[in-house]
């Protein structure tokens, strides 16, 4: 069987070669075959002994010829399959030659990009020898691709940086390297690839420049270390300034204390009491710096001791009583009672954090009152602190602003309320440290509520103690007669001890629903009015077992009328509320504590008289003191809309001012723009022309031009010269009809 498909190849061979043989012998062979069957018909019919039959002659010949066409039908049908396999086979090879074409022009594109694209791309082989190089490595190189072929050329490493594996085997790493172009520093891919089938893998190096790159971020980062050991260098600075400025002040803070508690005249008091007030301020301001620094140096560490959370709160509330009752605000604390009774954190932090919300509240807030109310937090063993106030409230997209350093709601919130802006940033860095959250919900015109949620695990040492014995007041009627944030909160707290509340606002409902029940207490708050509480008191006689009255601090030293059992003071204790509640004890009431008597002001008019415009309160002091010592008459305003005003009723009255000293950064309306309207009066009606003086702590050109274009006369710059001060007073009162000439202090 081989031998015969050995000889078939042999004859296909040989037909391929020679096809004109080929066809010449299988002719031969077909014309001889014919000739001889047609030659021995004929002879054999001829013959006398053949036997020649027609009828004979005639099948035989119908049979050859049946067999004649079988075999031309077969031949025929296998042409035309031979024929449609040639036109699939010339299809498919017009393919594969468009394929091969396509293949072609693509290997020409790649050949192309990988010579010319702007990476360096090598090929070496098991021994390091170059095999490819396209045009940039040999541009890089200095020499030619010819030239590089087949020998082990590398460039000089000067420095190698870190290298990385990726998971398919491909290397990464950066060299900074010499070439004749200069140091270069290039980021290399390597990996080995199989270019031709049977051929052993080669190196592949595909290297990219980023000499820019690295150099950039080597600036940045020497930059970042520049701006660290500057950070670094500040809070130093600020540590040893705050240091050395806190010692002298701690004098000053604590002698004028002792000053005040000597024998002094109204007007050195007042003084004195400025001196104490203007340095508590200093202090503030550098206790904020500190905590800044420490936090940016990363030295806030955190103290962690039990303290009575209800003790912390209440404290809180106490001390910045006197400062939201001096703006006729109330202030109210709420310690849910599910709360343990100590906690283990660092309580003086925390301290920090509050006093600061709720400072800020009682600073933005111009009526109602403020709320801090603790209560379990979402998480186990988290509380939540709420401070809530009725101010101003502040706009959505300064609700994020606000948390970072120096800033503030909006300008107009900066220059009327004032401030450094770094209260809340301080604040929100320490709750974080604490590992907790501050979040802020607020709305313009209604108020805001900032809430401090930090982890505090219960102490110890109070586990399963209460803070007081709470009274049991199921089934008890109460009457609040109050008003307010506080009120509510009492009423919170006498609902959970079973108290059965009522809460009016009004002392007229309050007496018409005296006789209606037997009440076990009657609150009632003197803020309702003195003569009203008093009456209110004596009407629950017959109705109350227990009548107390809520006091504020201005107004403890107040005798307490016979018909109340007691007195609370505000901001109520929850404790103070309790044993009030479950007692009767009958408390006497201290008399009235007497006034001071007041100072006796001289009106006598003499020198000039003077309007100072000036929004700090221990500024427009020390301005009244000194021109007051001077000889002149003083009117202060507070804001540029009150200075206009003063202005203008006095140029109406016919007494119009001998000089204005205008501060240029003011609440409502400041010191350009309240010049520029009053120049605009005085050229509307031809009227005096006032001159105005700036007072200013900024001596750039551009606040000087501005305040000469506003139509200002001069200058005096911030720490005021008393000698330069009355230089120009001098001078302006020798000849009150002439321009003042520009004072700086320069």
């Amino acid at each position: 069987m081989g031998r015969t498909f050995r000889i078939k190849v042999r004859m296909r061979r040989f037909k391929r070669q020679h096809p004109r043989i080929a066809f010449a012998i299988r002719s031969f062979m077909i014309f001889s075959a014919t000739f001889g069957g047609a030659y021995g018909f004929v002879s054999g019919s001829r013959s006398d002994t053949s036997g020649y039959d027609p009828h004979a002659f005639a099948i035989g010949a119908s049979f050859l010829f049946a067999l004649a066409c079988l075999g031309l039908a077969t031949l025929s049908m296998r042409l035309r399959f031979v024929n449609k396999r040639l036109r699939k086979l010339a299809a498919h090879n017009e393919a594969l030659i468009d394929r091969n074409w396509e293949l072609k022009e693509a290997e020409e594109r790649a050949r192309s990009l990988f010579e010319q694209q702007g990476d360096l791309i090598v090929l070496r082989d098991t021994d390091g020898r170059i095999t490819f190089a396209n045009d940039a490595y040999c541009a890089l190189a200095g020499q030619k691709r010819s030239a590089l072929v087949g020998t082990h050329f590398d460039f000089d490493v000067l420095e190698q940086g870190d290298s990385a594996r990726e998971s398919n085997g491909t290397r990464i790493h950066d060299q900074k390297i010499a070439t004749p172009l200069g140091t270069r520093w290039i980021a290399w891919r390597e990996g080995y690839v199989r270019l031709d089938a049977g051929q052993p893998a080669e190196l592949q190096s595909v290297g990219r420049d980023v000499t820019d790159r690295t150099e950039t971020e080597r600036a940045l980062s020497d930059a970042r270390d520049q701006a660290d050991a500057a950070n670094r260098a500040k809070s130093r600075f600020l540590a040893m300034a705050s240091h050395e400025i806190r010692t002298p002040l701690n004098g000053i803070i604590g002698m004028s204390g002792l000053l005040l508690d000597t024998a002094l005249t109204p007007e050195q008091a007042t003084y004195a009491r400025a001196v104490k007030t203007s340095g508590e301020a200093l202090m503030a301001l550098i206790e904020e710096l500190l905590d800044y620094s420490k936090i940016e140096a990363g030295k806030l560490d955190l103290d962690q001791h039990p303290f009575a959370l209800s003790t912390l709160v209440e404290e809180i509330t106490e001390l910045l009583a006197p400062r939201a009752q001096a703006k006729t605000l109330e202030i109210a604390a709420y310690v849910d009672e599910r709360l343990p009774l100590e906690v283990v954190g660092d309580a003086a932090r925390l301290r920090q954090v509050l006093l600061n919300l709720a400072g800020n509240a009682i600073k933005f807030t111009a009526s109602g009152g403020i709320a801090l109310i603790v209560e379990p937090g979402i998480w186990p063993n988290e509380i939540s602190f709420l401070v809530r106030d009725t101010g101003i409230g502040i706009a959505a997209e300064a609700q994020q602003r606000i948390f970072c350093e120096f800033e503030q709601a909006d300008e107009r919130v900066a220059r009327t309320y004032g401030g450094t802006g770094l209260g809340l940033a301080i604040s929100e860095r320490i709750v974080k440290r604490m590992g907790g959250r501050i979040t802020l919900t607020s709305e313009p015109g209604r108020g805001s509520t900032f809430e401090v949620a930090v982890p505090l695990l219960p102490s110890q040492a109070g586990a399963g103690q209460t803070p007081f014995p709470s009274p049991d007041l199921t089934g008890k009627s109460l009457l609040l007669v109050a008003d307010g944030i506080e009120a509510s909160l009492i009423a919170r707290r006498l609902e959970r001890w079973g108290g059965q509340t009522c809460m009016v606002a009004d002392a007229a409902v309050a007496e018409a629903l005296l006789p209606e029940r037997s009440w076990h207490a009657v609150l009632i708050d003197r803020a309702i009015g003195p003569v009203l509480a008093d009456h209110l008191g004596e009407a629950a006689r017959a109705h109350a077992h227990q009548r107390l009255v809520l006091l504020t601090s201005s107004s403890r030293h107040e005798k307490v009328p016979s018909a109340f059992t007691g007195f609370l003071m505000k901001p109520l204790r929850a404790a103070s509320l309790a044993a009030r509640l479950a007692l009767t004890p009958e408390v006497a009431s201290p008399d009235l504590a007497p006034e001071p008597p007041a100072a006796s002001i001289s009106t006598a008019p003499k020198g000039l008289s003077i309007l100072v415009a000036e929004d700090n309160e221990i500024n427009a002091l020390l301005m009244r003191s000194l021109l007051t010592k001077l000889g002149h008459r003083v009117v202060i305003a507070v804001h540029g809309e009150a200075a206009l005003e003063s202005w203008l009723a006095a140029s109406s009255a016919g007494t119009p001012y001998d000089l204005v000293l205008m501060d240029i950064q003011m609440p409502q309306l400041d010191g350009i723009e309240t010049t520029k309207r009053i120049r605009a009066q005085e050229t509307a009606t031809g009227g005096h022309h006032t001159p105005i003086l700036a007072l200013t702590a900024n001596t750039l050109v551009e606040d000087r031009y501005a305040c000469f274009e506003a139509g200002m006369n001069g200058f005096l710059i911030k720490p005021l010269d008393r000698e330069k001060l009355d230089e120009a007073l001098a001078g302006l009162a020798a000849s009150r009809h002439q321009t003042v000439p520009d004072v700086t202090g320069t």
